[in-house]
């Protein structure tokens, strides 16, 4: 788990998002310091106010960047000018707020803890499946606070969901170190079926899946996308961390899977279904990646396109097998990342872009946005904003027919038809 350490500048919106990536990472197991020095990780979260703000937030960055192996810049100068830390040279990831959790795990799987129950959050339910996984990747930590996969019982989970229905939810989150393992420790392999059950309770509700690493889904992959094809309730969405485009590095991560194994996933659900969304990670910078390797991982983010992508540079874990690798040079690890990171934001924003002038019919508002705005979700759980939510009387929880009307990289605009 990552110790962090985190910044922020601005108005209430920038200090409700910050909580919300410390509840999150909170809830990873990672753990807040106050100090930079005892920090893995920076999280910068700007604000863009006047020209003196920008000036700050740049020096800051660079503060930051210069004491920190990893810097995470987020907030209003992150998304309106997000060019400007690049220009200046800085030596960061500047990310979407919500996209800053995952991007610290440096690839390991979230933690539940032991007691781990339902949560009901506005109107998002967040449903923990199941704990541990069944991997050794050797540069996670998260496996010596988790172990082996433990999967309640189907019905278990079932009534957990159904009691987050009836106190409100109207999106459910499955969580979990591997949703993809569940049920793997009693000898089955039963997602799809749970995801199922869990269509079957009475409401109007949404289900997205958390986090299914590749090898997991592969064994299951034609009846889970069938059960994704099936069920309306289900998001069109699938998180299967890919890590890398090189088998020779996935071995040496000890991934369960080859890269093979993952294009057989995407292309799996691409013929089940005409419009979903592929959410991967790849981790830029292992110690034995070389540029082959890394040129192999940069093909298959161009052959597979997802349409949600998460990098992140490789940092060292105290006490796993990563950390006693001799590592690559920063240098190296900083021109991979913004390679990466640089195709990354042109293959998400073509995907925005694409969907402007299209409609989505029952697009869901998740939860209230900058302003007088709410974010919504469509089917594919793609991430759309209706400005002067007020006008139209929308609140979290409403099902809206949506006309997209302009795109950024990372999300795009629409308007109640």
């Amino acid at each position: 788990m990552a110790r962090y350490h985190i910044e922020t500048y601005g108005c209430t919106s920038n200090r409700g998002e910050s909580r919300q990536i410390e509840r999150r990472l909170r809830d990873a197991g990672h753990r807040r310091v106050e100090g930079v020095d005892d920090a893995d990780v920076a999280i910068l979260n700007t604000c863009t106010v006047v020209e003196k703000t920008e000036r700050n937030m740049l020096r800051r960055a660079e503060e930051l960047a210069n004491e920190m192996a990893d810097l995470y810049v987020t907030g209003c100068m992150a998304l309106a000018q997000g060019e400007s830390f690049v220009d200046a040279g800085i030596d960061a990831e500047v990310l979407h707020w919500d996209e800053v959790p995952e991007a610290v795990t440096n690839g390991e799987c979230p933690t539940t803890t032991p007691d781990a129950s339902p949560v009901l959050d506005g109107v998002v339910g967040i449903l923990p499946i199941a704990r541990g996984c069944m991997s050794d990747c050797s540069y996670c930590i998260t496996k010596f606070a988790t172990g082996k996969i433990e999967s309640p019982p189907i019905e278990e989970n079932v009534k957990k969901a159904r009691a987050l229905v009836h106190a409100g939810a109207k999106e459910i989150r499955i969580t979990g170190q591997d949703t993809g393992v569940y049920g793997w420790d009693t000898g089955e392999r039963t997602l799809h079926e749970l995801l199922e059950r869990i269509c079957e309770i009475e409401g109007e509700f949404r289900v997205r899946v958390g986090m299914a690493n590749p090898k997991g889904v592969h064994g299951i992959r034609e009846d889970l996308a069938d059960a994704f094809a099936a069920n309306e309730k289900l998001y069109d969405f699938l998180h299967a961390p890919v890590q890398s485009g090189s088998d020779d590095v996935l071995g040496d991560m000890r991934r369960q899977h080859q890269v093979a194994e993952f294009r057989d996933v995407v292309e799996t659900f691409d013929d089940r279904l005409p419009y979903w969304t592929l959410s991967t990670d790849f981790i830029v910078g292992f110690p034995t990646e070389t540029d082959d390797d890394h040129a192999r991982s940069m093909a298959l983010l161009e052959e597979t396109r997802p349409e949600k992508i998460n990098v992140t540079r490789f940092s060292k874990r105290p006490g796993t097998d990563a950390a006693e690798m001799k590592g690559l040079g920063g240098t190296v690890k900083k021109e991979r990342s913004s390679e990466m990171s640089e195709r990354k934001r042109d293959i998400v924003g073509e995907a925005y872009a694409a969907m402007v002038g299209e409609t989505r019919e029952d697009a869901l508002v998740v939860e209230e946005g900058v302003g007088d705005s709410v974010k919504c979700r469509d089917s594919a759980y793609r991430q759309l904003i209706v400005q002067n939510a007020s006008e139209h009387g929308l609140e979290p929880g409403d099902f809206v027919d949506l006309e997209v009307t302009a795109a950024e990289t990372m999300y795009a605009f629409a308007d109640p038809i």
